[in-house]
């Protein structure tokens, strides 16, 4: 296995989203795609001024990538109910079942 290397917040992004078998210098870093705990491992090994400038690359990132996901369209509600057979005399039931003990004396 060649010798470690120090890392750059630049390299992090970089082994995190590169697959097979990255270079850096001629040394081999990772033979496999990397996962949320390598970068995270890697991560603990910056000092936290590289700490900092991984956020600074990253933040805008995450917002770009936030700016163009479009929220999921809701269904409407518009005749829901449509079909059902529901008179206001079981509402008015139910309202009295429901309201019929409050408010209440022994609390």
């Amino acid at each position: 296995m060649p010798d470690q290397i120090p890392l750059l917040a630049c390299d992090i992004i970089v082994l995190y989203t590169r697959q097979c078998l990255d270079r850096y210098q001629g040394k081999i870093i990772m033979d496999k795609t990397a996962t949320l705990e390598d970068a995270l491992e890697l991560v603990n090994q910056l000092s936290p001024v590289d700490k900092i400038r991984l956020i600074e690359q990253i933040a805008p990132q995450i917002e770009r990538a936030l700016a163009d996901t479009s929220p999921k369209p809701r269904k409407s509600l518009r005749g829901l109910w449509r079909g059902s057979n529901i008179s206001e005399s079981d509402i008015t039931q139910m309202r009295q079942e429901v309201w019929g003990n409050f408010p209440r004396e022994d609390i």
